[in-house]
């Protein structure tokens, strides 16, 4: 169960890293992404997942 928080407080350190340090390109990039239709960000979001599926098999099995 620790490694669950420490894997959420390393997402909330790495999501906050952007628009911390460039909150203008945050801004656009997020304004980009509405503009994006559903199915392309059902896609982003099916990527996502699949990155992190092969990256926790990797870590897994290195």
């Amino acid at each position: 169960m620790d490694s669950l928080w420490i894997a959420l407080a390393m997402l909330l350190i790495l999501e906050g890293l952007l628009p911390f340090a460039a909150p203008r390109l945050w801004r656009d990039a997020f304004r980009r992404i509405g503009e994006l239709s559903d199915g392309q960000i059902r896609f982003m979001g099916l990527a996502s997942i699949v990155a992190g599926l092969v990256a926790l098999v990797l870590i897994r099995h290195a």
